[in-house]
């Protein structure tokens, strides 16, 4: 498929399927037309650029998934991409925790300041 039709299907935008393309994140062929230099897109790539959507919201670099993807398709160990997962887990519960903290605290102080009225 082209860009606009992967585009189209994923909810990613053109220059963010581009980003990933030359960060070799996902794959693109030359379009075997002579007559136009388009790049066609296999359709795996949807599934790739599902799992990048969700795992920037969950605050994965590009690094970061470039480990993983560099892990599942075998070019390294399997553990890299499991230690990343684990490692982005144990941040975000750690970031959960202080916010839980921080909505407390100002929970507690909006209480305060209630009471004062």
């Amino acid at each position: 498929m082209r860009i606009g039709e992967l585009a189209d299907k994923s909810g990613v935008s053109r220059d963010t399927i581009r980003f990933y393309e030359r960060n070799g994140l996902i794959t693109s062929t030359e379009s075997k037309s002579e007559t136009n230099k388009y790049r066609d897109y296999p359709d795996n790539n949807l599934i790739w650029l599902e799992f990048y959507t969700g795992a920037r919201d969950a605050g994965m670099s590009i690094a970061d998934l470039r480990g993983i993807v560099e892990a599942m398709q075998g070019s390294c160990d399997q553990s890299v991409a499991e230690r990343v997962i684990r490692d982005k887990i144990t941040e975000l519960k750690e970031r959960s925790e202080q916010i839980q903290r921080a909505v407390g605290f100002l929970e507690q102080a909006l209480a305060h300041i209630s009471q004062t009225d």
